[in-house]
């Protein structure tokens, strides 16, 4: 039975197929004031939603493809090979630095120094004068084997790392052989550490933001006449001056 004319479907209901009407197309008509109706309204709305998630899930796979990437890049990608430059750089500044320290090192403190034998009168002026023990590449080998039956070895080392310091020019060395006197004898973490007042070492402190040929002066003296008012006493009383004093005495005798 069809619909008479003037009877309308309700506001968004579709017409009965079993009207007359069946098989047209027809379209919901406008809202109030020509808007789109409250249905079609929420469809769009929801259509808006699932574009900007989909658009969001998809920017978030693209960072973690690119993250993925990153920790996973191999020396072939730009961004690793940089990295891996840079680290290669550093290892290398790294292995010249140590390098160089230890060609220091090797140039430096020799274990016994080079000297004619001492004669029976350099022996006896050593005991005579701390200033002429010190002097003389032979009585300084043989203060420092005294020096290491004591266990202080490091007193003289020190002393005499100071006074090679004091003949360099070149400023870059000089900053180097600083800072390797400080590691070996001053950082109290160092098993040759020497000792010093709170106020030397404030001084050294101060002094190593920029190192000099006098950097350690200070340390130096303090170390110098704490050898000569303990050490060089009992060395004069020791096996090592008495046996080197005897031997001579024989040995001119001899002759």
């Amino acid at each position: 039975m069809c619909m008479e004319d003037d009877e309308q479907p309700a506001l968004g209901e579709q017409p009965s197929f079993n009207g007359c009407d069946q098989g047209k197309d027809l379209q919901l008509p406008p809202g109030i004031d020509g808007e789109t109706p409250m249905g079609s309204e929420r469809m769009e709305m929801r259509k808006r939603q699932m574009s900007v998630h989909q658009e969001a899930v998809s920017g978030t796979q693209a960072q973690q493809g690119v993250g993925n990437r990153g920790s996973n890049a191999c020396c072939f990608c730009w961004c690793c090979c940089c990295s891996c430059s840079c680290l290669t750089v550093r290892n290398q500044d790294d292995e010249r630095t140590r390098r160089s320290s230890n060609e220091i090192r090797g140039h430096g403190i020799p274990k016994w120094e080079d000297s004619p034998s001492p004669t029976l009168e350099d022996v006896y002026s050593w005991g005579q004068s701390f200033d002429t023990l010190m002097t003389t590449p032979a009585g300084r080998n043989a203060f420092r084997e005294f020096l290491r039956t004591e266990f202080s070895e490091e007193n003289m080392l020190f002393w005499m790392a100071c006074e090679e310091l004091k003949k360099e020019a070149n400023k870059n060395v000089v900053e180097e052989k600083a800072r390797l006197i400080y590691e070996d004898y001053i950082s109290i973490l160092s098993p040759k550490e020497v000792s010093l007042d709170s106020r030397v070492r404030e001084v050294i402190n101060r002094n190593m933001l920029e190192p000099s040929q006098r950097t350690f002066d200070d340390a130096q003296l303090q170390i110098y006449t704490l050898m000569h008012r303990d050490s060089y006493p009992r060395f004069m009383n020791s096996a090592v001056y008495k046996n080197l004093h005897q031997s001579l005495s024989e040995s001119l005798a001899e002759s």
